[in-house]
């Protein structure tokens, strides 16, 4: 992109940092680069690539782009978003200990008890929204402090600027998942954090067509670090799908628009439905971070949770629905409805999910970007047969 003496938007970075037209062809598009590998001029000479494992122009331009939005110093894809979340603990060893949102998203901590405390490694999981929660659960093993805000699927909120001070007065870096949020309502970095990281399925990619994942850092060893990670694990990007999500992210900015809009309008619907318990969503006034979202955030998106009362009811809302698709995963253009009990959160265990409030009654809704009238009158109709 050639230079300005102002800095783009965001919509403008969106579609232009990392995305030049190709030089050889005029193309508008990066092209994908289906090679792995690269003929180097003479011994000991190439044009910046050698193997496709370490670098591809394809997965380079992404880089740009994700590191760009998120106004960090590097970026780094992977394979999925789980990957990305290995990748980050690759920076600790044998008998260093993770703080970490006791609300995560179940792969997460699955991750972390079931396989890195094989290799030493302790986690003591807290309520973050409280940020002397975090203070009290820092020790001198700790080096990171991992939070999700909001909260999978309980939307909580935690005070990002507040964890960042108590972090960094500790010596401890931070790491925040914005994979609900996006960089377009909510830039981590720029409130203190060190690390940010996505689950590129997500919102960034957003039409429900490619795993990845991606790690958004401040500082050069993380950059040396992710870069070797990279190199010696191999759980890098496939040059398509970095195509996938460098398409996805130059419309990032207005689909982010019209999930938040079509959020909130469902948002009141829920709230106002008979058969509906309860709704979390950080956009209702009622929510007890209301007030943090509105300062932290751009907007308060399209994921909403509501209580339903028991799985009879829920399974009963699932089958009924007609234009929802009920699935994993979420951030798609089209509306994905979520059982957590049983799918995101089927690894946490009952004990776990009762004492997280996740009950076999709650579901997660993604809003998508489908006429807001149509969302409506499927969910309406969905919940009248209860």
């Amino acid at each position: 992109m050639k230079e300005m003496k102002k800095r783009p938007g965001f919509a403008t970075r969106a579609i232009h940092d990392g995305q030049a037209s190709d030089a050889l062809t005029g193309a508008v598009n990066v092209p994908i680069y289906l090679t792995s590998t690269y003929q180097q001029e003479e011994i000991g000479k190439n044009k910046g690539h050698e193997y496709a494992r370490l670098t591809n122009p394809t997965r380079d331009a992404l880089e740009v782009s994700l590191c760009s939005l998120e106004g960090g110093t590097s970026a780094h894809v992977f394979g999925s978003g789980m990957a990305a979340i290995t990748a980050l603990c690759t920076m600790m060893k044998s008998g260093d200990h993770v703080v970490c949102s006791d609300n995560v998203y179940g792969g997460t901590g699955r991750l972390f008890d079931k396989v890195l405390t094989n290799y030493g490694l302790t986690f003591t999981y807290v309520d973050t929204s409280v940020a002397e929660n975090v203070a009290a659960a820092i020790t001198p093993a700790t080096k990171l402090v991992h939070i999700e805000t909001p909260t999978n699927p309980m939307m909580s909120l935690t005070d990002i600027g507040a964890v960042a001070k108590i972090c960094h007065a500790k010596g401890v870096e931070l790491s925040v998942d914005n994979t609900f949020l996006s960089p377009y309502l909510q830039q981590p970095i720029a409130l203190g954090a060190d690390i940010v990281m996505h689950s590129t399925t997500k919102f960034l990619n957003g039409h429900s067509d490619g795993l990845g994942g991606v790690l958004i850092c401040t500082k050069p060893e993380h950059a040396e670090t992710f870069r070797f990670v990279q190199k010696c694990t191999g759980g890098i990007l496939s040059p398509f799908e970095s195509y996938l999500l460098l398409r996805g992210v130059k419309t990032l900015a207005v689909r982010m628009k019209q999930h938040d809009a079509n959020g909130r309008v469902v948002a009141d619907f829920l709230k106002s439905h008979a058969k509906v318990q309860r709704v979390f969503y950080p956009g209702l006034g009622e929510h007890p971070q209301h007030e943090l979202a509105k300062r932290q955030q751009k907007g308060f998106g399209s994921m909403i949770s509501m209580e339903l009362g028991s799985l009879e009811k829920a399974n009963a809302f699932a089958k009924a629905l007609r234009l929802g698709l009920l699935a994993e995963s979420l951030g798609g253009v089209e509306t994905l409805i979520c059982h957590p009990a049983t799918m995101t959160h089927a690894a946490v265990g009952a004990e776990g999910r009762a004492r997280l409030g996740i009950t076999d009654g709650l579901m997660r809704v993604s809003v998508g970007i489908e006429d807001v009238e149509d969302i409506v009158a499927d969910l309406g109709q969905a919940l009248d047969r209860i």
